[in-house]
């Protein structure tokens, strides 16, 4: 094991040495890090409910199976639209129910991780807070999904080790995301990291699902590095979508139309073959 991999030994629950075989979070009837890709898709903010359920009926026929929405929206500005809160939260329940889809929603404090958790599927922790370590060992106290995004400027050790702390509370239900990270180049909103993808597969049990909208920040990039995530070995997306982007209150830019989402998951289909002989996890390389 190289110098710089030398981390991988503080791991007692996120790194292979604990647990060989790949994980597998099952929620209903999805099965997240198993042999199917899976794709989250909503928009950035809940915006309202006609909005939410539009967007929802269009990703789930397109054959999303979990809808993303934001009610909490840590914002740079504290002058842009930061969610509608609890009434989002009650937005995204009774639309996943409407439609059958499961949900994630961001929680940003710890003094929301039960409102939240009584409404959503699953709880994204946003990369301002992947090392917000009382958050994170609040979420290790449930039993309910996490889905922890890498933070803006964390190293691959780092992102790991936010999981430990989740884990270390008892709750294995973790499932990382590559949302890009920062670095000199300003033409894209980030620079999305496509080689934590299949490292932190070979250091790593749990699932790993790429954002392409916040990794890369334009609209015309979103399908093309989905599409470079799942060859990479990503186990799914988690994508915006937005029926008017530039009507949008928060992350236009980003947002595919539901048109646009549709045709990338028709082009899924046609790639199957290649993700499902992309690349797979030879423990005897750690």
């Amino acid at each position: 094991m190289s110098g710089s991999l030398e981390f991988v030994k503080k791991l007692k629950y996120v790194g292979r040495n604990f647990n060989p075989q790949s994980t597998v979070i099952k929620i209903n009837d999805v099965h997240i890090g198993g042999k199917e890709k899976t794709i989250i898709a909503g928009p950035c903010a809940i915006e309202s409910e006609e909005q939410l359920l539009k967007t929802a009926r269009e990703v789930s026929k397109a054959g999303s199976r979990i809808l993303r929405g934001g009610a909490f929206k840590p914002r740079s500005s504290p002058y842009s639209f930061q969610g509608l809160g609890k009434e989002g939260l009650k937005i995204l329940q009774r639309v996943g129910k409407e439609t059958g889809l499961l949900t994630v929603t961001e929680v940003i404090d710890t003094r929301d991780v039960e409102l939240v958790c009584d409404y959503a599927d699953i709880l994204q922790l946003g990369s301002r807070n992947m090392q917000n370590y009382q958050l994170l060992m609040e979420l290790g106290r449930l039993n309910k999904p996490v889905l922890l995004k890498r933070g803006i400027s964390s190293t691959i050790e780092e992102w790991l080790l936010a999981a430990e702390y989740i884990m270390g509370e008892g709750n294995h239900q973790v499932i990382l995301c590559e949302r890009g990270i920062r670095t000199f180049e300003p033409v894209t909103r980030n620079t999305l990291d496509l080689n934590a993808v299949p490292l932190v597969k070979l250091l790593s049990h749990l699932p790993v699902f790429v954002d392409p909208s916040h990794g890369t920040g334009l609209r015309e990039l979103v399908s093309v590095m989905g599409k470079a995530a799942l060859v990479a070995g990503a186990d799914g997306l988690i994508m915006e979508v937005h029926f008017e982007p530039g009507c949008a209150l928060c992350d236009g830019d980003q947002s595919l139309t539901p048109e646009e989402f549709t045709d990338f998951m028709l082009e899924l289909d046609r790639f199957k073959d290649i993700f499902e002989s992309s690349f797979k996890v030879m423990p005897t390389c750690l």
